[in-house]
């Protein structure tokens, strides 16, 4: 397997490209300090995994990770750096990145990574993992508040009878509208929330409606 290094720090290359050394399946195959290098090899040369630090001059991690991922999608590329915040996690997984991996990482386990991302496997830290749950959690709850919104005042009527577990008869009645009107308006929310049952719908209200 041949593996390209890329770290605008000298001394973590030279560090990493030693341990490599010793490895019987990996080869390094080239050292790069920009991702305008990186691009500059790939171009004319294979590199069956790149390492990828976030910032480097000229042109950073995520941006030659989105550049890779276009003209050489079957290249796996893992993110090896010391950043495990929200905007330098989701920014790289979005690029398309195969492994996310922090620099205190034990060089053997880093080793470990690295087949496991060639043999096809998605390897991601998990203090990066978390902040991937955290977004995918907030996206997940961004899209079900925009679905609440999108109800009419009279379907949020409904909805409110609902939460209060008042049969159609009875929405009818304090609503001072026909059962059928009731029935239409809760198909309607059924509908617009994505759910199947007056539970489901009432723990929407429950969560989203004040």
């Amino acid at each position: 397997m041949n593996i390209l290094i890329a770290d605008d720090h000298q001394v973590v290359r030279k560090g990493l490209v030693f341990f490599f050394q010793t490895q019987e399946d990996i080869e390094v195959a080239y050292e790069a300090s920009n991702g305008e290098e990186v691009l500059d090899y790939m171009t004319n040369n294979q590199a069956d995994v790149v390492i990828l630090d976030i910032q480097m001059p000229k042109m950073d991690g995520i941006e030659t990770a989105k550049q890779l991922r276009e003209q050489f999608p079957c290249t796996k590329i893992v993110m090896l750096t010391s950043f495990s915040d929200y905007d330098t996690v989701i920014p790289a997984v979005q690029a398309g990145v195969n492994g996310y991996q922090m620099k205190d990482i034990d060089p053997d386990k880093l080793a470990e990574v690295i087949r496991r991302v060639h043999k096809g496997e998605t390897m991601i830290d998990e203090k990066a993992a978390s902040q991937l749950m955290t977004h995918v959690t907030g996206a997940h709850q961004q899209e079900e508040e925009k679905r609440v919104n999108e109800l009419t005042r009279r379907e949020k009527d409904v909805l409110k009878e609902i939460m209060k577990g008042r049969s159609n008869k009875e929405i009818a009645d304090h609503l001072f509208i026909t059962e059928k009107t009731v029935k239409t308006h809760l198909s309607n929310v059924f509908s617009k929330l994505e759910v199947h049952d007056r539970t489901q719908a009432a723990l929407f209200g429950v969560k989203y409606m004040k």
